[in-house]
């Protein structure tokens, strides 16, 4: 049984607000690579910031190019993503594209590099998912407010 969201995260205006940020966020990041807009200083990230990537995949219904601004785990030459979403109910959007598309593109500062993304396996999961709690512990909070398992997503080189 989930434990229950901060109510005011359930606002119709929280979303609106986080589609803006993620634009505004992506456009300042892409313009400095990264420099400005490559760091999440909220909640688990106030003290030890997590750094952004911009996670590009291919909208599964309109083919056009989808960025989002992601907080990652670097795993040699592997990218780590989490498809938390704050713990709402249901996968972020990024997520459905990926598996209707694997082929993304993932931008971490300056580098821009093409990837095969895929959801980690049971076992790469529960090896993973300790690490990525090292890098942003709110993972555990967002976990505990839905009853779906947030997906450990891997990307690859292509």
């Amino acid at each position: 049984m989930p434990k229950e969201r901060p109510p005011q995260l359930d606002s119709p205006i929280v979303g609106k607000v986080i589609k803006v940020a993620s634009r505004a966020n992506t456009r300042l990041y892409r313009a400095t690579g990264g420099r400005l807009g490559g760091n999440w200083r909220i909640g688990a990230g106030f003290r030890k910031s997590v750094p952004i990537c911009l996670l590009t995949t291919t909208g599964r219904r309109s083919g056009r190019p989808r960025t989002a601004p992601l907080l990652h785990m670097p795993d040699g030459d592997r990218v780590v993503l989490v498809a938390s979403q704050g713990g709402l109910p249901q996968h972020p959007a990024w997520y459905h594209n990926l598996r209707a598309n694997p082929e993304v593109t993932v931008q971490v500062k300056r580098d821009v590099r093409r990837m095969r993304a895929r959801t980690a396996s049971p076992e790469e999961r529960a090896e993973l998912w300790p690490r990525l709690l090292e890098v942003y512990a709110d993972f555990d909070d967002y976990q505990s407010w839905t009853e779906r398992e947030i997906p450990v997503v891997i990307c690859e080189p292509a």
